[in-house]
């Protein structure tokens, strides 16, 4: 994951919400080093929407591609200030098919861009799923597909 994902993300956020306006977007990175991006779904109604991720993950797995690092950014109403969000909850699920050593994007107060890397395990050591997996660590795509 680098400053490419987070770019791309950014560019994703400001083609869909102008500047002035809160918006935020996501990019993911699959392992041939195609990245998809993609914008939440807002509803009146919110138990439909969904995470900025979420397209973008919904594309790779359509695409059979393997997710190898994931980035959601998040700039607030009335700021040009762009702050990279961790995956909430149900994105590290989502993420979790992929295995984990998916980097994700996370924030990052003492670091020089204001966000760092980690892995889906470091973000989540003590993983539910990991009680199903064979040998304990993390259960497969087959696992998280059955």
């Amino acid at each position: 994951m680098n400053q490419r994902l987070v770019d791309a993300a950014i560019d994703q956020m400001n083609r869909r919400w102008p500047s002035g306006e809160t918006g935020g977007a996501a990019a993911v990175c699959l392992d041939d080093g195609q990245i998809l991006t993609s914008v939440c779904l807002d509803n009146l109604n919110g138990g439909v929407s969904l995470c900025h991720e979420t397209g973008a993950i919904c594309q790779a797995y359509t695409l059979n591609k393997r997710v190898t690092a994931s980035v959601c950014v998040l700039r607030e109403v009335g700021s040009s200030e762009i702050v990279v969000l961790a995956p909430c909850g149900i994105c590290q699920e989502r993420l979790a098919l992929w295995g984990p050593e998916v980097q994700v994007g996370v924030g990052d107060p003492g670091s020089p861009s204001g966000w760092s890397v980690r892995t889906l395990l470091e973000v989540n050591p003590y993983y539910w799923g990991a009680h199903f997996a064979d040998g304990g660590r993390w259960p497969s795509s087959a696992q998280h597909s059955s």
